[in-house]
């Protein structure tokens, strides 16, 4: 579910009060384990942290007035989705995989990017956050031009 909430604590505030804790716990892990260089902001209607023009100027090759997304968090309709576009890419997938299992009993609910949480109480917060310290914004950008020119 799209949000049209201009800031992730308008994001926040607006959601179901079933999904406000985990969300908000969730955005603080984030943005305590990001490499510096990445920003939070409201991208596609959920809570993103990008690199941001300043870093990257030609932005996302889909649309380059957008940055150039990393991560994005979202209480979607049947569950909360934490995207990793890393994970998408190929990078750290084997060690998310295999550090899932020491992290939650639950069968792992993942698209290509996407890891889903039924419950909040199924949200693995700690294996999360270890997951946003592997990539800094450069190492980012570097996987996501030779991929596109790939």
């Amino acid at each position: 579910m799209q949000s049209d909430a201009k800031t992730p604590q308008e994001y926040i505030d607006g959601l179901p009060e079933e999904r406000k804790a985990i969300i908000s716990k969730l955005r603080k892990v984030i943005l305590k384990n990001l490499p510096k260089g990445f920003e939070e902001q409201m991208n596609y209607g959920m809570l993103g942290y990008v690199v941001p023009h300043k870093l990257y100027p030609p932005g996302y090759h889909v649309n380059p007035e957008l940055p150039l997304p990393f991560i994005a968090l979202a209480s979607q309709k049947n569950h909360i989705a934490f995207y990793h576009s890393g994970l998408y890419a190929g990078r750290h997938l084997k060690w998310f995989e295999k550090e899932w299992g020491k992290h939650s009993d639950k069968k792992l609910n993942m698209g290509k990017s996407c890891v889903r949480f039924r419950k909040p109480e199924d949200v693995t917060v700690e294996l999360l956050g270890e997951l946003c310290t592997k990539i800094t914004p450069q190492e980012w950008i570097d996987i996501y031009e030779k991929n596109l020119k790939g």
